[in-house]
This record gives C-alpha cells, structure tokens and sequence, in this order.
C-alpha cells in the first residue's frame, strides 16, 4: 500500500467508526487504555506551564486526561473530522483549539509546544519519518515528544494468547459493534507491520531528537517512547 492509498484507507476508517470508537477502545482493552494513558502523562512530566499538542487526537481521551491533571494550554490535531466533531462534543474547552491536519504537516509555528503526545496513532500516519521531522520543528528547545502504542510480548506464551485474541476476537467483536468489516481487520494488521518494520528509536535519533527514554507496559502490551528535542 502506498502512502496516498494509506492515507485514504486511514481517513475513512476512523470516520466510519468514530460513533463506536471510545466504546469499543475501551471494551477490546478491558479498561487497561486509561491506565495506559494516565502512565504515559506522567511519564511526559506534564505540568500547568506545559503548552501541549495531541497528534491524531481521536474523540480526546488523552487530551481530557492531561487537562485533568492540571494542563492548560491543550491543543488537538486529527485528519478525521468525524473524530474532531465528538472531541468538541465531550470537551467544550476545546473550541478553537481542534485542528483537521495530517502529522505529516502541522500548521504550527516553529517552537509552538513544549510537550507533543501521540496515542495509537503512529502506525496510521502515512510517513512517519516526515511526522516526526514535523514534531521537531514545532516543538520548543529540550521540548518533549511522547509516544504511546502497541507493541508484541515477548513472553512466548503471552504472545500467542495476545495474538490470537488481536487477529480473531478483537477483529469479530469490532465489525459486529463498529459495523465496518475492515477497520478492527486493519488494527492487528497495523500493528504487526508496525513492530517488524519500524525502528521508533533509531528513526527518532536520525530526526534530529535525543535522550530517548523506552518502557513497557501490561506485559509489553504497549509501549511508551519519550524523545527530546
């Protein structure tokens, strides 16, 4: 698949399941995607001062989050406008500050944020090489670039319970709930082509971001990538 047929085939699956999208996140997760998130916003050293982007920021949930814990200054970016319609639904502080952008080109000034988050949201962009050159120029000197995904167990035996739950009962649940066949058949796909083909580390490290922090969550479920620039 190409980068245009990616960037397509993305936009209009979370379109298409934007209404179901938190229900489902939270039901294939059982619960674990708020621990997930509140961890991730601590580990990022988040404060009141902090001025903060959320890339492919979905219906909020993080955004939410961090303004809850003491944030101010949160701004969204998404490229499905359906996402964006529900995050202004369930945050009404977030009037003018939602943006319909690719990662690939934020319309922000150079030196805008001093923290950028992306939750479950890299392996969707089209070129991640250029996001990630688009999050250096944005974010302030020593600003700092959170990353929040899936990521494979190493555990033999947890990996296979994990892998048959995301190709088979993940997939089924997902269509009969969200009612589009290909959109939880794209999630396990997504993730494994993620985790044999892309480097977060190295490729953060040759777009120009340093002190490179990594950890492990739930068995290795997921995975947090800290960088600064």
């Amino acid at each position: 698949m190409d980068s245009f047929q990616k960037k397509n085939k993305v936009k209009r699956i979370f379109d298409a399941i934007s209404h179901r999208y938190d229900f489902l996140n939270h039901l294939l997760s059982f619960g674990v995607d708020y621990y997930w998130r509140k961890k991730a916003i601590k580990l990022s050293r988040l404060n009141s001062e902090s001025i903060l982007l959320d890339v492919a920021c979905g219906t909020g949930d993080f955004a939410i989050k961090a303004k809850e814990s003491g944030v101010k200054n949160i701004f969204g970016a998404d490229f499905s406008i359906n996402m964006l319609k529900l995050f202004k639904e369930k945050a009404k502080w977030s009037h003018g500050r939602l943006v319909q952008c690719s990662a690939e080109n934020l319309p922000f000034k150079e030196g805008t944020f001093t923290n950028i988050i992306v939750a479950f949201g890299v392996r969707n962009f089209y070129d991640i090489r250029e996001s990630f050159i688009s999050f250096y120029r944005t974010l302030k000197s020593n600003g700092c670039l959170t990353i929040l995904e899936f990521s494979l167990p190493s555990n033999p035996v947890i990996k296979k319970i994990y892998l048959f739950y995301f190709n088979n009962l993940l997939p089924f649940i997902g269509k009969i709930i969200s009612k589009d066949k290909e959109a939880y058949r794209y999630l396990p796909e997504s993730v494994g082509d993620f985790e044999n083909k892309i480097d977060l580390v190295k490729l953060l490290k040759d777009c120009g971001f340093n002190n490179i922090e990594k950890y492990y969550l739930t068995f290795r479920l997921v995975q947090v990538v800290i960088a600064t620039k």
